[in-house]
């Protein structure tokens, strides 16, 4: 199971024992990696490989968080072990933040010193007859025409969505720090919901965006900041829905208490920084 050790004057720090958990994610990256180059190069078993390293990928996710809920529902979790996770997940949330902050910045980049510089170069109307600094823009030499994607549709709608599943999930975790259960139940649901029915609106989005205003990623930097923005925000969306499935679950099967849950703490803290992103995203990608 594990050992707790103590430090003179301290409380118990759990130390599991060694798992194999980390090594089968190894293997399962390594083989998605693999299955990732065959693919590119079009020889070798590419689908089948990347297909195993999801499967593997998976299995252990599945697995290790199993044996960590295991241990906290046991109460082998002290103070310390409690601090240590919350240092964790601020140090992930802010490694995310810089994440994002490097894809806005070539955003900024490109939009207001790249553009504009390539626009006014001396020999501008030898080489890209007709480029003008305007945004949203492909780019010098992009002659195929687009559309941008506007503010006012499905944009607003998603973010009015997710702004709506910051609030269910805040409600809920004031449920459980009232025991309220059904309250906490209800509110989980919902904010999974939210969630769910967003990413379905961006799929909708895409599919207009790519069929009736010819934006595609190839669409030159205008094309390729849209959806590397856009798209690394859905991804964490989706991830985070899953998170807040498997909160939900918990929650069902009466897991936490209200002086004891930060996983679920965790996943709101998560889930409100996509929140907070798609904000960004809205403001700076589909509106200005």
């Amino acid at each position: 199971m594990g050992q707790h050790v103590t430090a003179q004057g301290t409380p118990d720090y759990y130390i599991p024992q060694p798992k194999p958990w980390p090594i089968i994610g190894s293997v399962g990256l390594f083989c998605m990696a693999l299955g990732a180059v065959c693919i590119f190069n079009e020889t070798g078993p590419g689908w089948p490989l990347l297909s195993a390293g999801v499967m593997i990928i998976l299995y252990m996710l599945f697995r290790w968080f199993g044996d960590v809920i295991a241990e906290s529902e046991g109460n082998l979790y002290s103070k310390r072990v409690d601090l240590s996770f919350r240092w964790s997940m601020s140090w992930f949330i802010f490694s995310e933040v810089m994440f994002f902050a490097a894809f806005f910045g070539a955003l900024f980049w490109a939009r207001v010193i790249s553009v504009p510089d390539l626009s006014n170069l001396t020999h501008n109307e030898y080489m890209w007859p007709g480029f003008t600094a305007a945004w949203p823009s492909a780019g010098p030499g992009f002659t195929e025409k687009f559309s941008p994607m506007g503010a006012w549709g499905l944009p607003a709608l998603n973010t009015f969505l997710l702004l709506s599943s910051g609030v269910t999930i805040t409600v809920a975790h004031w449920a459980l720090k009232v025991e309220k259960r059904g309250l906490l139940n209800s509110f989980m649901f919902l904010t999974v919901l939210l969630g769910a029915i967003f990413l379905v609106c961006q799929v909708i989005e895409y599919g207009h965006g790519y069929s009736d205003l010819n934006l595609k990623l190839s669409t030159g930097v205008y094309g390729s900041t849209f959806y590397m923005l856009t798209g690394f925000h859905g991804f964490h969306v989706t991830l985070g829905a899953i998170m807040l499935s498997v909160i939900l679950a918990r929650c069902l099967k009466g897991h936490f208490k209200p002086d004891h849950h930060f996983a679920f703490e965790a996943v709101a803290w998560y889930w409100h920084f996509v929140d907070v992103v798609w904000l960004g995203l809205f403001i700076f990608v589909y509106w200005l």
